[in-house]
């Protein structure tokens, strides 16, 4: 029983993608070293991924206002890369996953819930 005990700790449901796709949507002005840092993974690879979710439509990138610091917008309606899931929009998971910020600012970033818009 060991084994499957080891093999049971190396894996996840959600993806870097997604952890780093909900991390965004809770805060639309996050710096992605942050991101990082709650994914779990390097500033390097959350560029790699926000590029990746940026280059199939599931964000858009702009900058702040202060001209500082990016700000993301989240495509609700984008939907599931998979073919098994490729009839839901990924809407489903920021409701399920994406919690409000306290101060509301991610509801206004983007045009709606979660900074998406």
């Amino acid at each position: 029983m060991g084994e499957a005990s080891n093999r049971a700790s190396d894996w996840t449901f959600l993806t870097n993608h997604a952890r780093v796709l909900l991390a965004i949507a809770r805060d639309p002005g996050v710096r992605l070293r942050d991101v990082a840092t709650i994914c779990g993974v390097t500033e390097r690879t959350v560029q790699a991924i926000v590029t990746d979710l940026e280059e199939a439509g599931y964000l858009t990138r702009s900058r702040a206002a202060d001209g500082r610091r990016n700000r993301y917008s989240i495509a609700p309606s984008a939907q599931f890369r998979h073919p098994a899931e490729a009839d839901h929009e990924i809407a489903g998971l920021l409701d399920l996953f994406a919690e409000p910020t306290d101060d509301g600012a991610a509801a206004s970033a983007g045009g709606g819930r979660h900074g998406r818009g």
